[in-house]
């Protein structure tokens, strides 16, 4: 039984994780991109520091409401229709007011800001999060009814057309205005590429691909009708709130080093660097840690309704505890395999400006790695309704991470911002670990956690000394080094594996 509904949770997680992979790989062409048309890195700053602020948008426009959505709907299917009403009702009147007050102080912030001519920007990404935000809902109803195939086959559109303006904007048409191809649509292309926007086309084609959003999305906003107030605007509100508290300090600490960066590093830490040069560079770089938040996020999706579902079941604990188990040994593999390939991945994905900055990644990986484990261990405090302790549980961690931003930015520049994010993690998962064995004991696999962890870690520490130029040498190195482990893995886990796989892996027999 236990096999089979693990079985269930992985199959959805692989399928959303289609929309999440797929689509963060298809982005990850806009890295090279961006960092080849944009040579200078401080010309990115801008658009690093910004988009870090959507993050916070999305948490204050939708306040809890997607996952109260999930909980009360699952709790009561007879009155599903009231709590989508109301869920959207909220989430689309913030949205609205709020995208407003941005749209009215744009020049004012981007006066403050320290970006001045980039007031259109900010207009651009205040609708960009409220379209993000009144989506929010109709797509938790795909998930909710299980309708995954829509909701990756939507998530793809979306992420292939905003590729597709980024490559018009910033390739095509800049091109064909400078006059490299195609002169007789040189007029068309000056039209359509003005040089003065620059990174502005990135604000542009994001919110084109997410006004698409709402029409594909428009069978999933059946039955709608505008409403507020009640018992059911008062028992969402109250689930709701903590859980608004709770990503408010997630996305601090997650966020902060973006926001935190350029205004905390002295201006010649770097040599040649300025400190938008420094944001563009860690910012870019920390891109290439999202390997690791796309299986958090493509979990995510899955685990959410799932385990909500079994909130009930009396073999809930093990259940959590097999999860998180599989869980970071997924989670280990990718950052062995992204670690120990960062020159291959650096000359691919990066201009030969923003490499100085890959040795963040490593530090990034792990640091997201128990983002995700958190995550997991969580679950204890939303499936008992206890949603203060994870509001207690972030602020500690968003507190300690804006704390070591402000210690060690200037000590330590971007390496600072990375460090204060993996130490803010680990202390959040000891914390909520420690709680959730007095209020929903659950029999995780703790030695081999820190096992895999400790091992990987200390893997990539030994492979840092051994320095290839060559590709033609080093890729192979690498990926030996990665196979040996993921063969450790099995190895140990060997009793853990269905026959029927084991014997499809002659190795072990």
């Amino acid at each position: 039984m236990s096999m089979s509904v693990l079985k269930k949770l992985a199959s959805e997680t692989a399928l959303y994780g289609v929309s999440s992979i797929l689509g963060r790989v298809i982005y990850w062409f806009l890295v090279p991109l961006h960092t080849y048309v944009f040579l200078r890195p401080g010309e990115l700053s801008s658009n690093t520091e910004l988009f870090s602020w959507v993050a916070l948008f999305n948490v204050i426009y939708t306040f809890g409401m997607e996952t109260a959505y999930f909980r009360f709907a699952n709790r009561s299917p007879e009155h599903q229709q009231a709590y989508f009403n109301q869920a959207l009702t909220a989430i689309s009147t913030v949205s609205l007011i709020f995208s407003g007050v941005l749209i009215l102080l744009a020049p004012a912030m981007s006066a403050w800001l320290n970006y001045p001519g980039e007031a259109s920007n900010i207009v651009y990404l205040a609708l960009i999060v409220a379209i993000d935000a009144i989506v929010a809902i109709p797509f938790a109803r795909l998930r909710l009814e299980k309708k995954a195939r829509l909701f990756v086959k939507i998530k793809i559109i979306n992420i292939l057309l905003n590729v597709a303006l980024n490559v018009f904007f910033l390739l095509l048409c800049r091109d064909i205005a400078l006059g490299k191809y195609l002169p007789a649509l040189q007029p068309l292309g000056a039209f359509l590429y003005r040089p003065d926007i620059g990174p502005g086309y990135i604000f542009i084609a994001n919110l084109v691909a997410n006004a698409g959003f709402l029409v594909m999305l428009r069978g999933a906003f059946k039955g709608f009708r505008w409403t507020w107030g009640g018992e059911v605007w008062r028992e969402m509100w109250v689930y709701a709130y903590p859980i608004l508290i709770l990503g408010l300090a997630g996305v601090a600490n997650q966020m902060a080093d973006r926001w935190f960066l350029r205004h905390l590093l002295p201006k010649n830490f770097y040599s040649n660097l300025t400190p938008e040069d420094a944001l563009g560079i860690y910012g870019n770089c920390y891109k290439l840690s999202v390997f690791m938040s796309l299986a958090i996020q493509s979990f995510k999706y899955a685990a959410d309704p799932f385990f909500f579902s079994k909130a009930e079941d009396k073999n809930a604990p093990a259940l959590l505890a097999s999860v998180m188990k599989w869980f970071v040994i997924v989670c280990v593999v990718l950052w062995v395999g992204v670690s120990l390939n960062l020159d291959l991945l650096g000359s691919v994905m990066l201009s030969p400006a923003y490499r100085v900055g890959l040795v963040v990644v490593p530090i990034l990986l792990l640091a997201n790695l128990f983002v995700g484990v958190y995550y997991n261990l969580a679950f204890w405090f939303k499936l008992t309704d206890k949603t203060q302790y994870g509001t207690l549980i972030t602020f500690i961690g968003a507190g300690l991470t804006v704390l070591l931003n402000l210690w060690w930015i200037p000590q330590m520049g971007y390496l600072g911002c990375a460090w204060a994010f993996l130490v803010s993690s680990v202390v959040m998962c000891a914390i909520c670990y420690v709680l959730g064995e007095k209020h929903y004991p659950v029999p995780y696999h703790l030695g081999s956690a820190l096992g895999y962890i400790g091992s990987a870690g200390l893997l990539i520490y030994l492979a840092s000394f051994v320095k290839i130029s060559n590709l033609w040498v080093s890729v192979p190195y690498h990926l030996a080094l990665c196979l040996m482990y993921l063969l450790g893995i099995l190895v140990i886990e060997r009793d853990s594996i269905p026959l029927r796989f084991r014997q499809k892996i002659k190795i072990l027999g």
